[in-house]
């Protein structure tokens, strides 16, 4: 009887072994197909210049030298890296109006120059978007060199203004599409005497678009005299409040190393990585501070904040 008994016991404990690995009433059971588990990571990334007295670009600092304030409010930095190498996504925004007309020529061969010294194959890609009385996508996003000189050299003069589109379009439809964001370099080259006229955006919601796509404007003035001009004053206000820097070359052929310091700042920035304390999805702008705590003879260059998620998104 024994033996019989230790059968039985045996198979009443499989039963209920099998009983056990069954799903519930009112229970779904695991599969393959079962939603997994997303946690959000809210993460603002910043990417800063630093230069001295000089406006030499000092590229030697490390994570402890900074500290990063959102709303005057001191922030942890997750990742920290001194970068050259990110993949850049660019847009040449060129200016087609009459007003640029008799330097227009040497402003094709400029940004031509600009392009082939910064596009690397395979990791970065540029698009060409002209302006007069509006805004108009000329090479699609690429890194093939001769599409992005063809749009160039084939670009013709006339027309009013609409740089305020031009910035608008080219971060909402083209700059923002590779993600994740902190994995790319996105900057905007404005060639342009700033002056608009046309534009159905206004300059606040141009400069919006920017911050929200977390691009670097950098403007390269037409303006043939020394007296700052309207447009002037347009272009180190886009150019200050994204982190780049606005050029003034008083001459045709200062162009060409307006866009050399460009192309050397874009391959000298630091990144930065921080999840906001406290983090608010609110939709509003968030001011963002970073300081180099270590030396007083330094400037970072840097944009000024960002827009948090709008609540429910």
């Amino acid at each position: 009887m024994k033996p019989l008994f230790c059968s039985l016991l045996v198979l009443v404990l499989a039963l209920f072994s099998l009983d056990a690995q069954q799903p519930k009433k009112g229970t779904a059971a695991p599969s393959e197909d079962s939603p997994s588990i997303v946690v959000e990571v809210n993460r603002v990334n910043l990417l800063f210049s630093v230069v001295d007295k000089k406006g030499r670009f000092v590229t030697s600092l490390g994570q402890q030298d900074f500290d990063i304030n959102e709303n005057k409010k001191p922030q942890n930095i997750l990742e920290f890296t001194a970068e050259t190498n990110l993949p850049l996504r660019l847009a040449i925004l060129i200016d087609t109006s009459n007003s640029i007309r008799d330097r227009f020529r040497f402003q094709q061969d400029a940004a031509i120059e600009f392009l082939k010294s910064s596009i690397r194959p395979n990791q970065d890609k540029a698009i060409v978007v002209s302006f007069d009385s509006a805004a108009q996508l000329v090479t699609d996003l690429t890194d093939n060199i001769e599409k992005l000189e063809k749009g160039i050299r084939e670009l013709r003069v006339g027309g009013g203004t609409a740089l305020f589109d031009a910035i608008y379009f080219a971060c909402r439809d083209k700059l923002v599409l590779d993600q994740p964001r902190h994995r790319f370099r996105r900057a905007i080259v404005i060639i342009s005497d700033g002056e608009d006229n046309y534009s159905r955006y206004t300059r606040e919601q141009a400069l919006e678009m920017a911050q929200k796509a977390d691009v670097v404007i950098y403007g390269i003035s037409t303006n043939r005299t020394r007296i700052e001009s309207d447009g002037d004053k347009l272009m180190r206000y886009f150019a200050k409040e994204t982190g780049g820097l606005a050029f003034f070359p008083f001459q045709v052929t200062d162009l060409e190393q307006s866009f050399t310091n460009i192309a050397n700042e874009l391959r000298s920035q630091y990144s930065v990585l921080y999840s906001p304390e406290p983090f608010k999805r609110d939709g509003l702008f968030h001011f963002v501070d970073v300081h180099v705590r270590t030396r007083k003879d330094v400037v970072v260059r840097a944009r000024r904040g960002y827009y948090a998620p709008s609540p429910g998104s």
